[in-house]
């Protein structure tokens, strides 16, 4: 996949007569990052499991392989999008903004440090999914996304619920085996900030964007 910052590659799955496009992202491919581990590639899958645990459905399927090409790494359901939007385009619409707003509840629960433009696809039901989650769930504070648009307003009903019970249930087992504790335990933390604040954050850092936004 052109303009990838790290080794990512558009793969078809094949199972008996059954197959799909996927993204696949080899560990051996990533560059190595200073205030990251090694390893992005199961933070995408950890971001699948957190919204899949939190009932939102906004990350593709997204699993851990050992037997990829080039190695160990992550495979994300391809999501076959009009890829002339963007999160700047899909937020004309209104329709549009339960879901983004949604997505940003979920990118502070991740304190997802990369939220592009690009990484918000609408597929051709009109579906919003976001991609790209490798550099998640830092536990010192890293939050930096273009969906500042919806800052301080309140969270959503339903939100407020699967929050909730996402704190009593606890997060999933994939996610306590290969986050470091303190990042499991900064996740649960902001969880308990959010149902207690009722409203999504404002920006409190010096560089609240990624670069480049889109």
């Amino acid at each position: 996949m052109p303009w990838s910052s790290n080794g990512t590659y558009l793969v078809t799955v094949t199972a008996g007569d059954q197959q799909a496009v996927a993204i696949y992202k080899p560990g051996g491919a990533e560059r190595p990052l200073w205030d990251f581990p090694d390893g992005l590639f199961r933070r995408e899958v950890a971001a699948y499991e957190l919204a899949e645990a939190l009932g939102w459905g906004l990350v593709p399927p997204t699993v851990e392989v050992d037997d990829g090409p080039f190695g160990p790494g992550s495979l994300q359901l391809f999501v076959d999008a009009d890829f002339e939007q963007h999160y700047f385009t899909i937020l004309e619409d209104d329709r549009h903004h339960p879901a983004l707003k949604r997505m940003a509840t979920f990118d502070y629960l991740a304190n997802n440090a990369d939220r592009k433009g690009g990484h918000c696809l609408i597929d051709s039901e009109g579906r919003v999914w976001g991609i790209d989650h490798g550099l998640c769930f830092h536990v010192q504070p890293k939050l930096r996304t273009v969906i500042w648009d919806f800052a301080g307003e309140p969270l959503d009903e339903q939100d407020v619920v699967d929050v909730a019970r996402l704190v009593s249930c606890g997060l999933p087992e994939y996610m306590t085996v290969v986050l470091h504790p303190e990042e499991c335990r900064a996740i649960i933390t902001r969880a308990g900030r959010l149902l207690e604040s009722g409203r999504l954050p404002e920006p409190r850092s010096d560089h609240p964007y990624p670069w480049p936004l889109v």
